[in-house]
């Protein structure tokens, strides 16, 4: 009997540890994979790439656990809104640059999110592969969002209740990429009212089925307050990164979308 229940046990502690692998990467910190060196340039190259394509405000993603590890159809683990902006050097000094603008989870309180604005060497600063999702919407789209965050109205649309699976039809949770749905769709639609773009959403957003047991994600969600499926009707579907391209691309609010790596590789998503 003793030995049955370590053996579950040990089942368990397995299963937890690779909810939180495959979902890792959306705090605000993490211990980094590369050096400071390594991070830097590649954060340099990415705003070098965007300011060559003349982005104003773009949607930035990155992979915080193996390739293999992630579940069918989802690549990247965190996802972003950067402003180019008038950014405050340490020395008072002001200089131009991308500021980053997240969503996210708490260390500490896993069922809550904070909205917190960083910079690319911040964003990249944990993530496990120096691989960067960039969709560079229209010149409108992108003038929308610069206005919509000059007028500081993103935080508007901000929901602390958070969880990895988050449903992005409704209002109960939101993870990075939902919030960035909204965003999105409040800069399209001219609007911060959530019930409005909640019915926009439905309308017109495909979002990715979560391609793991709904057994698994239950005994997660009794066990940790950022998994949970309360959200959720019969299918669980979430925002990820790619439904986001894809949703754009059908409807011409796209210049770009392309995934970049520390190489230089640029491939079209």
């Amino acid at each position: 009997m003793k030995a049955y229940l370590t053996s579950i046990g040990f089942a368990f502690v397995l299963l937890m540890s690779s909810i939180h692998d495959v979902y890792a990467g959306s705090q605000q910190h993490g211990k980094p994979t590369f050096t400071p060196e390594a991070i830097a340039t590649f954060s340099k190259n990415v705003e070098k790439y965007a300011a060559n394509e003349g982005a104003r405000a773009f949607i930035i993603a990155r992979r915080g656990r193996p390739i293999e590890d992630m579940p069918k159809g989802i690549r990247f683990t965190h996802t972003a809104v950067a402003i180019y902006s008038s950014i405050q050097l340490s020395d008072g000094s002001t200089a131009k640059g991308y500021a980053i603008h997240n969503l996210y989870q708490d260390a500490e309180e896993q069922g809550k999110s904070h909205l917190i604005t960083d910079y690319p060497v911040d964003f990249f600063w944990g993530a496990y592969a120096l691989e960067a999702g960039i969709i560079i919407p229209s010149t409108e789209v992108q003038q929308a969002l610069v206005n919509l965050y000059r007028d500081d109205k993103a935080k508007l649309l901000h929901n602390t209740r958070y969880s990895v699976v988050a449903n992005p039809f409704n209002s109960q949770r939101q993870n990075c990429t939902e919030y960035t749905l909204d965003v999105l769709n409040a800069a399209i639609y001219s609007t911060t009212d959530i019930a409005q773009l909640k019915v926009n959403a439905k309308a017109h957003f495909v979002p990715q089925k979560v391609n793991m047991s709904r057994a698994k994600l239950g005994l997660a969600s009794m066990f940790s307050d950022g998994v949970t499926l309360s959200d959720h009707g019969r299918k669980i579907e979430t925002t990820t990164f790619g439904s986001l391209a894809r949703y754009m691309q059908q409807y011409d609010l796209i210049s770009k979308a392309v995934t970049f790596t520390h190489l230089g590789q640029i491939q079209n998503i």
